[in-house]
């Protein structure tokens, strides 16, 4: 891979992220985090979508017309979308059900018609697919940061297993409790806001920016 296609992929993991630097897919990342396993199924179902929707885009560019060009990507983004949710619920459905409008909702997501907009209706299919890939690796990144902290303090466990000793609880003798505000999507919001500040702390070109 070339050193345009390696900056197209690396950006979008840090110093271009789309949720704590462009602030896109908010939303998602606050509603689907509060398990650490449906975070991991969303962030590869918006990884996958974006990255499709960016290559087909980028083979179709130059024969849609631009009057129309919202329309298609809609359509090409929705049978994504659809084709994705219909492997997750052959193969996943519990995570599925738990994930419930959410995954219709990837159509909606502003990272998808940004990363297409912005990016593969102006390059070539190889670096498109990067860019909508490296665009959801870099938003999966988030979501699984705050899946792992709001499970693992909030509920004790990590993938759905047991991580914090049932012994170590307040109700058993022991001297730790669950905090159930990290349950709640406000206190998404919080951690979210808390990644960005040390993301800008520690990248301070940013700020300028």
């Amino acid at each position: 891979m070339s050193n345009k296609n390696w900056q197209y992929f690396l950006g979008p993991l840090s110093k271009d992220n789309p949720v704590i630097v462009q602030i896109l897919g908010i939303c998602s990342a606050l509603a689907v985090t509060a398990q650490l396993k449906p975070a991991f199924v969303m962030a590869a179902s918006v990884t996958v979508v974006t990255a499709f929707a960016n290559l087909i885009m980028s083979l179709l560019r130059k024969g849609v017309p631009s009057r129309i060009r919202i329309i298609v990507q809609l359509v090409v983004i929705a049978f994504l979308v659809i084709l994705v949710d219909q492997v997750l619920k052959a193969y996943v459905y519990d995570v599925s059900k738990q994930l419930s409008v959410y995954v219709g909702l990837i159509i909606t997501n502003c990272i998808l018609m940004g990363r297409v907009e912005a990016f593969a209706l102006g390059h070539k299919p190889w670096p498109s697919f990067i860019d909508g890939a490296a665009n959801g690796v870099g938003y999966g990144i988030i979501l699984l940061m705050l899946g792992f902290v709001r499970e693992l303090l909030g509920s004790g466990s990590l993938w759905g297993f047991r991580v914090i000793p049932e012994a170590w609880y307040i109700q058993n003798g022991g001297f730790y409790a669950n905090n159930g505000l990290l349950m709640l999507p406000p206190m998404a919001l919080i951690l979210v806001g808390l990644i960005i500040w040390a993301h800008r702390s520690s990248n301070k070109d940013l700020i300028e920016k």
